[in-house]
């Protein structure tokens, strides 16, 4: 039998930020404070996001509403990168993206990490935008998984495929 392993992955659930998005554009539509100051959220292509707003200030406020949104439904603000509020014509435009799989350097990053815990026979492989831990024991797993958690390697972190 193969020995135990899991996957180390950076995913968000593209369903979820939808209704996340969604949810936003309600509310900046029929909050008190947001009226007639042209506010508004949509996609502008695969993984960004555009804020728009007649005045800075309502457009970091329309962030705000929308980084609660992902809060409420479980997506970590870490998967969410936003810029700052430019003038656009008229408006300010501000352009969020997600960020999905684990870069190359973040993988070295978290392989070395579990590298200098010296927990003997587990070893991590990059695989792509995902890392695969396997070891001998579970527990051992398990204490990799808890230290992975521990710390901040500033991405969002999430272990699947658990054998």
């Amino acid at each position: 039998m193969a020995d135990p392993s899991f996957d180390v992955v950076s995913k968000v659930d593209r369903q979820e930020v939808d209704n996340a998005l969604n949810q936003a554009g309600k509310e900046l539509a029929t909050r008190f404070d947001f009226r007639n100051t042209g506010s508004g959220i949509e996609w502008s292509g695969e993984e960004a996001i555009t804020i728009s707003s007649d005045t800075e200030e309502r457009a970091k406020a329309a962030i705000d509403v929308f980084k609660e949104k992902l809060i409420k439904r479980g997506i970590s603000l870490k998967a969410f990168e936003v810029g700052e509020p430019a003038l656009s014509g008229k408006t300010y435009k501000v352009t969020g993206s997600l960020v999905q799989g684990i870069s190359s350097e973040k993988a070295k990053e978290i392989s070395k990490a579990i590298r200098d815990e010296k927990l003997k026979g587990v070893q991590a492989q990059i695989q792509g935008d995902q890392l695969r831990v396997s070891g001998k024991k579970k527990d051992d797993l398990q204490a990799v998984i808890a230290l992975l958690k521990s710390r901040d390697f500033g991405i969002a972190l999430q272990f699947t495929n658990y054998r």
